[in-house]
């Protein structure tokens, strides 16, 4: 040995001992003991002069510090005059055992210890980690276990060295547990996963535990053989939950699902039996498959699937097949609302207040439905479901809503829903009345954000502290186009047609085309301005400040729907894009309102039709316009002159009272005639109902410019900044029951969430499970999310099983607490929120719940 090893040592020895023995048994460190340099330590070699040291070290001098040295063996207990001495103080071991327990600062009790694993203590390093975390009340099975964390990288509790070993597993490699096999801990860990979770097998293995573990716990919820014990449960849906250590988890149970043929098994299964659990992602595979059959089918009610897809949002695989649960419960939805509707229509007013109260929710649903599809990738799984959508979106709705309203339409005079506004007046109504109150106001119009989208908008704009916001409809000019839109919601007295191609709208003689034309017509009203969006959020704090404080009033205007919508070839994005609109305004709003803005109005220039699927012939109109002058063509209306009658088209004229179409019989009295509040001398054609014109180069699924609600009704959002916070979040309850006894390895336990979510009451997710009298976890652990929306109290109950691990067996006869916490935002600490004690009264039959 190195000198300076023994005199490290040495040192430690003479810490806690003033009297240290050293036999040198083999006769071959003299050296080292002549060259040893000890301060304050006398040395002295024991050679027959026993008696004269005892006397000198124990009389003479009983405060020195000495080290005695004897070449050759320790004498017979029998023959040895110092072993009183020896008994009572420390002793050198120069055997490599002893200098590693020495090392280790372990007294010789330990020795077994160090032969049984010797492999372990040959490499420095294990060494070091290891005496960096001994403690002086550990045993010999504590030391063991920490050996086992050092073996593997982990914290010495057997949940963090399985961790571990299951990590490796997934990875194809096996260097931890090789370690272990060198290093004789193999029976070691076994014997805990026994203790631990009854794992047993005639050829033991991380392999074959992983299997028997899914094996079990599968079992378990589906009335198998189980060899496990809860605590395996536990255990799993710990490991599945982790962050650090979930990767290892999915791998592991894609490679034991193969293995033990779950996707078999699961053909037999009802799904419904499934909804809690998520082992593996075939389950997801299960259930969705299922969902998508019966919504197709109409064997599910439209509350049942959203209750069990509620239930998968806490499964492990959700966020990967969120949108096709998304996509499966819009369907649903759909479904139902559809079921639910009437589509009688009274009069215009009538039409427009259904639609904007009850029907545009089913265009919202399929949107929402078409967008989580394309998101998911997955068409093939949903094909029957899309088709069953899309038929009853077409045929049973749009359709047959916008034939009813045609009706209406044909039987009206003028182009009039009062009490709704027309847009012609809306900057009368809705932005004129500020500037004159000497307040700011400002006008985000977001082109073809049709009213659905901006019902959405306005909830999500709710959701967010200190916002209100109010949604009213208004009705568009006709044809609903951009160019006769946008001017309509600027100030005006008067709107008429260009009388060429370019199908220009003037306001007041001014021609609004374009952003500096609309500034010139706004100045004239009110110290206004105009912006594009994109160059409003690229404005710093000071310039967008400075928009506001050198304005009263100023037009935003956002596109993002008809840009990518009214392009052939990439019209099959309308719905990503109708999402994308709706952080964008939200980002919008709060640019204008981090710049000071209190009052903003939201609003469109139109709507629009968008049917996913490629359109039939029978979605086109059969005649094409013809007359004397043809100016501006579109697959939803024509502006020209000398228009010729046709029963497939309406016709309009910009100027006064104008024929719609020629009298149905000889002598009734005269022609038909219909206003819509422009002047000049274009005549305009619009399809009936919802067909298109055609017209080459161009798309056909998303297409406005007609007459169809979808089209014509478009939403005004007025919103407003508060000073304080309008924001709180649901309370919940533990309802403990009448008994507050645990009699057995399970406990059901129902939360109550006090209020249904809402606008401005938002959700909260908890953490819950049961703990002893330590602080420690006795149970599984639960993340909860409470976000019900229902009025009805019973439907808020939220009913929870917890599963005791072994080492609540520990805590019999005592009182336990079962705890709720809440995640401190932005951190991984959590604070409790609520608790309720039990008193801990197993009996040994509750060792049989499963």
């Amino acid at each position: 040995m190195e000198t300076n090893k023994i005199k490290q040592a040495l040192d430690k020895i003479f810490e806690r001992h003033r009297i240290v023995f050293w036999y040198d048994a083999k006769k071959e460190l003299r050296k080292e003991f002549e060259a040893l340099d000890l301060a304050d330590i006398v040395k002295i070699e024991l050679n027959n002069n026993e008696f004269g040291v005892k006397y000198c070290i124990l009389r003479e001098q009983p405060k020195q510090k000495f080290l005695l040295y004897h070449e050759g063996a320790q004498p017979q207990d029998i023959d040895n005059w110092m072993l009183d001495v020896q008994l009572a103080y420390g002793e050198l071991r120069t055997d490599q055992a002893s200098i590693w327990l020495s090392e280790l600062e372990l007294g010789m009790e330990f020795i077994s210890l160090v032969h049984d694993h010797s492999f372990f203590f040959t490499n420095i390093k294990r060494r070091e980690t290891l005496r960096t975390n001994l403690r002086p009340e550990d045993t010999m099975g504590i030391i063991r276990m920490k050996m086992l964390a050092v073996c593997t990288g982990s914290y010495p509790i057997i949940e963090h060295v399985l961790e571990n070993l299951l990590s490796e597993l997934s990875e194809d490699k096996n260097e931890k547990i090789n370690i272990i096999k060198q290093c004789g801990l193999e029976e070691f860990l076994w014997k805990n996963l026994k203790q631990h979770y009854g794992y047993e097998s005639s050829s033991p293995g991380i392999k074959d535990f992983v299997i028997e573990l899914f094996k079990s716990c599968y079992a378990m919820a589906t009335e198998g053989k189980v060899n496990l014990t809860t605590d395996a449960l536990v255990f799993l849906k710990r490991w599945k939950d982790s962050r650090q250590y979930s990767g290892s988890f999915e791998k592991l149970s894609d490679k034991c699902a193969k293995i033990l043929k779950i996707e078999e098994n699961l053909t037999q299964m009802d799904y419904r039996k499934l909804i809690d659990l998520d082992y593996f992602k075939l389950i997801d595979n299960k259930i969705l498959n299922e969902l998508v059959k019966n919504v197709t089918e109409q064997t599910v009610s439209a509350s049942d699937c959203s209750t069990f897809i509620r239930q998968r949002h806490q499964s492990h695989w959700y966020s990967e097949f969120e949108n096709l649960y998304e996509a499966v419960e819009y369907a649903s939805l759909f479904i139902h609302s559809l079921g639910e509707a009437n589509f009688s229509i009274e009069s215009m007013a009538d039409g427009v207040e259904k639609y904007s109260k009850f029907w545009y929710k089913i265009d919202q649903l399929y949107r929402k439905f078409i967008y989580h599809v394309r998101q998911s990738g997955q068409r093939s799984l949903m094909e029957k479901l899309i088709l069953r959508i899309e038929n009853l979106y077409s045929n049973n709705y749009l359709l047959k809503v916008n034939d009813n309203w045609q009706q209406i339409i044909d039987n009206s005079k003028e182009w009039d829903a009062s009490p709704v506004t027309l847009q012609k007046y809306f900057f009368n109504k809705w932005v004129r009345p500020f500037p004159e109150n000497k307040k700011k106001i400002f006008i985000v119009i977001s082109d073809a954000l049709r009213y659905e989208i901006g019902e959405e908008l306005m909830t999500l704009i709710r959701k967010e502290d200190r916002y209100e916001a109010e949604l009213f409809p208004a009705l568009t000019m006709l044809p609903s186009f951009t160019q006769l839109g946008m001017a309509a919601l600027l100030p005006n007295k008067e709107l008429s047609l260009a009388e060429d191609d370019t199908g220009t709208v003037f306001v007041d003689g001014q021609n609004s085309r374009g952003k500096e034309n609309r500034i010139k017509i706004l100045k004239k009203s009110a110290n206004a301005t105009a912006v594009i969006a994109d160059d409003l959020m690229d404005m710093n704090k000071e310039e967008s400040r400075a928009l506001i404080r050198d304005h009263d009033v100023v037009y935003v205007y956002h596109n993002r729907i008809d840009s990518i919508g009214d392009k052939r070839d990439s019209e099959e994005r309308t719905f990503e894009a109708a999402e994308e609109t709706l952080h964008e305004l939200i980002k919008i709003i709060k640019k204008l309102t981090g710049a000071n803005a209190n009052n903003i109005i939201v609003t469109a220039d139109h709507g629009f039709i968008y049917q996913n699927n490629e359109l039939d012939e029978s979605d086109f109109s059969t005649v094409e316009p013809t007359g004397e002058q043809i100016l501006y063509k579109d697959r939803r209306f024509v502006l020209g002159k000398g228009l010729l009658e046709n029963n497939g088209l309406m016709k309009f004229n910009s100027k006064d009272l104008i024929p719609l179409s020629p009298p149905l019989t000889k002598g009734d009295g005269g022609i038909q005639k219909k206003y819509i509040d422009l002047v000049g001398n274009i005549e305009i054609q619009i399809p009936k109902s919802i067909n298109r014109l055609r017209l080459k180069g161009s798309g056909s699924r998303y297409v406005h410019g007609g007459a169809s609600l979808q089209e014509i009704v478009i939403p005004v959002i007025q919103i407003n900044k508060k000073r304080q916070s309008d924001i709180s979040t649901v309370n919940v309850d533990i309802l403990r029951g009448v008994s507050s006894l645990i009699t057995s390895g399970q406990l059901s336990v129902s939360f109550y969430q006090k209020q249904p979510v809402s606008d401005k009451i938002q959700p909260r997710s908890l953490r819950a499970g049961i703990y002893n009298q330590n602080g420690e976890l006795i149970s599984d652990s639960h993340d909860l999310s409470f976000d019900l929306a229902s009025e009805n109290a019973r439907e808020r109950e939220v009913q929870v099983q917890f599963i005791l691990t072994k080492k609540a067996d520990e805590a019999n006869g005592q009182e336990v607490t079962l705890r709720l916490e809440e995640q401190e935002e932005g951190t991984s600490h959590y604070r409790e929120y609520g608790s309720v004690k039990y008193t801990m009264r197993k009996s040994f039959t509750s060792d049989f719940d499963f």
